[in-house]
């Protein structure tokens, strides 16, 4: 992996005018193909909990109590 922003940025070039160069039952193909990639992920992710995820319980507020926002 290079860290030269100038050969990222050329790179990045490159693939916008590949992809700017093919056909549109090409590109809907490219998307079918993206879309059944993210959905076999979120399928394989939801089945297993994430110990890194920040959980929290919300705030306990009174109810009926005097408001000191008036």
């Amino acid at each position: 992996m290079s860290f030269d922003l100038q050969k990222i940025l050329a790179g990045k070039r490159a693939l916008r005018r590949d992809l700017a160069q093919r056909g549109i039952v090409e590109k809907l193909q490219m998307l079918d193909a993206l879309r059944e990639r993210a959905l076999m992920l979120n399928a394989a992710g939801s089945g297993v909990s994430n110990s890194l995820e920040l959980r929290e319980t919300p705030t306990p507020y009174r109810a009926g109590g005097k408001s000191t926002l008036s």
